[in-house]
């Protein structure tokens, strides 16, 4: 058969009258077949798909990496949530017993979640697998929610707070609850219950507070993304103290709520408080935001503001803030201070350095009316269960208020309006303020419980520029810019309401220039 195939092969070469060529195709059927046949003549192989490239881990250990790579890496396949929750369970049973900064250690809950979150068919979750820490003052289902106070240690939260579910939902692992001082009422993280926080860049300075446990827990790699909430300052001054990222929202951007408290908390207490993330990127910080910022019911102040605004004319113009005569500045923190406007010029921003509205008045506003609704709804309890240390920095902040009658806190609450006014008119003609958020080193772990005139010293000349902002409602951003005898240095970054992006906009080109500061600790840590 392959013989008579060959003849008539040949044969196709030279031109044949059509009735030759008829037969001859008559008769070549079977030898047409055979030569399809012929190795000569079959058609080549399309070629084989090259192998899908596999996927690549981000640089350094696994407890190292941000969320936005985290999160990459797990949707990947490259690596497990399990790995990457057994990963950052080691660091902290490594650094924590010498930071004390996690106090309710959930590992176990952790891995179960993991092996839950490997296992799931949708991994769209913007945090899916991605270790978390969650401060224990908010409400966490089934946990005590003492807010490092002893007395408190029955009160068994019924439910998530609406920033516990949030992180859940969008499918975060958590690894514990970290440290806060009591009643979240210090800027030192320090407690009968739990004990003291220490900072993991020296433990001669303190970690800050009242969220100074996920400030120290995020910078020395457990989790990360941390959670925190502040009132008077209590994300930006951990940020700064442990050389991290944060953003305090616009009052109603993060939806708040604790089932398990007993009533509801004062007006102004409540328009001045935010929850909000801490982390080692600007990054990371506004995905945690994306995060935290989904709606719950339980909050009857949450606003569904967009997340990104329209974009201010360029250069957008910076306000460096001009610092009060009154205020003792050390010179590494005007250095700083310099160092952030220049990497913000260098960005393309145009940075002046201009008065801002008095941000004096502003924090003698927040000081009396948030000491004055203390006095009238809480003070009696709190003193009853709190330890002696609570008392002395309670005494020192009381000193400074003026305990407001209605008259007196009406009138407070009305200048607050007109403060609002003034600053959101600033904001029209300078669409970012850069100031300090403290003016001198950062004090050691228990300043706070000195004597009373420390106690005003640090909240009046110190960070005067962090707590009055709380009064307005305004966001803030801190970025580290710099590390100065051993200290980091971080900046803060104000922005009108619901602006968040202006603010972390600003933070990001700084963070571009200055690095991420927390591998120098890392590098110490090692």
């Amino acid at each position: 058969m392959a013989k008579t195939a060959k003849k008539p092969a040949a044969k196709t070469a030279r031109p044949a009258p059509k009735r030759a060529a008829a037969r001859a195709a008559t008769k070549t059927k079977p030898a047409a077949k055979a030569k399809t046949t012929t190795k000569a003549k079959t058609p080549p192989k399309p070629p084989a798909k090259a192998a899908a490239p596999k996927p690549r881990l981000p640089k350094g250990p696994v407890w190292q990496w941000s969320a936005v790579d985290t999160v990459a890496a797990i949707r990947s396949g490259a690596v497990s949530s399990v790995e990457v929750t057994e990963a950052h369970i080691a660091r902290m049973h490594e650094v924590n017993p010498r930071l004390n900064a996690v106090v309710v250690d959930l590992s176990e809950d952790a891995l179960k979640a993991a092996r839950a979150a490997d296992k799931a068919r949708d991994k769209s979750g913007l945090l899916h697998g991605v270790p978390v820490t969650i401060k224990e003052n908010v409400d966490y289902e089934g946990r005590p929610n003492p807010n490092g106070v002893p007395a408190q240690m029955g009160i068994i939260a019924p439910s998530d707070a609406p920033v516990v579910r949030n992180l859940k939902k969008a499918g975060a692992i958590v690894l514990g609850l970290t440290n806060t001082p009591e009643f979240s009422f210090r800027g030192f993280t320090d407690n009968p219950l739990h004990g003291l926080t220490l900072n993991p860049w020296d433990p001669e300075i303190t970690c800050g507070g009242s969220s100074g446990g996920a400030g120290a827990a995020v910078a020395a790699g457990i989790g990360t993304i941390a959670h925190g909430n502040d009132i008077g300052g209590s994300l930006r001054w951990p940020a700064h103290c442990n050389g991290v990222v944060t953003i305090k929202p616009t009052q109603g951007r993060i939806p708040a709520y604790n089932e398990s408290a007993a009533a509801e908390r004062p007006m102004l207490a409540h328009l001045m408080s935010s929850q909000g993330p801490l982390a080692r990127s600007v990054a990371d910080v506004r995905l945690a935001l994306e995060v935290m910022s989904r709606r719950d019911p339980r909050d009857p102040w949450w606003v569904p503001a967009p997340l990104e605004g329209e974009k201010p004319k360029r250069p957008i113009k910076v306000a460096l803030a001009k610092i009060p005569d009154d205020m003792d500045v050390d010179p590494s923190v005007q250095a700083a201070l310099r160092q952030a406007a220049d990497h913000l010029e260098r960005s393309g921003y145009r940075v002046s350095e201009v008065e801002v509205p008095d941000i004096s008045g502003v924090w003698q506003t927040w000081c009396d009316v948030i000491t004055t609704e203390v006095v009238v709804m809480q003070e009696a309890k709190m003193l009853a269960v709190t330890s002696e240390d609570f008392h002395k920095a309670w005494g020192g902040m009381r000193a400074k208020a003026e305990i407001l009658d209605l008259a007196g806190w009406m009138t407070a609450t009305a200048q607050r309006s007109t403060h609002i006014r003034a600053w959101q008119m600033f904001f029209e003609d300078y669409p970012v303020v850069l100031a300090p958020t403290t003016v001198k080193p950062t004090p050691g772990p228990r300043d706070d419980t000195v004597s009373p005139e420390r106690v005003r010293e640090i909240f009046f000349n110190e960070i005067r520029f962090i707590s009055a902002i709380n009064v307005l409602g305004l966001p803030g951003a801190v970025v580290p810019v710099t590390v100065d005898n051993g200290q980091p240095i971080g900046v803060q970054l104000i922005a009108g309401r619901y602006r968040e992006d202006l603010a972390l906009d600003a933070a990001a080109a700084i963070e571009k220039r200055a690095g991420m500061l927390v591998r120098q600790l890392w590098d110490r840590m090692a």
